[in-house]
């Protein structure tokens, strides 16, 4: 089971942003649960220059299969341009924790 959960980074650039992403994500049944975790210095390269920003990170459990969707609703809910997304693959953690990301992120059955 740990092999099919992911954890997923992305930075966005105020607690409004991430509050929407995170609510919409779980919502949505795309991510199992999302931290948000507090304020942090980004530095990097933008276009040439580097750029500093103070960002809010999210961490965001979901499964490989809803990895997909869940980054085209983090591209289209994100400000930047070029968002940060990264997944990360889980190779161990606690079964029973496992085993409920994969229950939440489960589509309901259509009737």
């Amino acid at each position: 089971m740990s092999a099919d959960v992911l954890l997923v980074l992305t930075n966005c650039p105020d607690e409004e942003t991430a509050d929407r992403i995170a609510k919409s994500l779980v919502e949505n049944r795309l991510a199992a649960c999302v931290n948000a975790l507090a304020p942090v210095e980004s530095t990097y390269r933008w276009q040439g220059a580097v750029e500093q920003a103070i960002e809010v990170p999210l961490l965001i459990k979901c499964t490989r299969d809803r990895y997909p969707a869940l980054e085209e609703a983090i591209r289209q809910l994100h400000p930047y341009t070029v968002p940060e997304i990264v997944a990360i693959p889980v190779v161990a953690g606690f079964a029973p924790y496992l085993r409920w990301v994969g229950e939440e992120t489960t589509p309901p059955m259509l009737a």
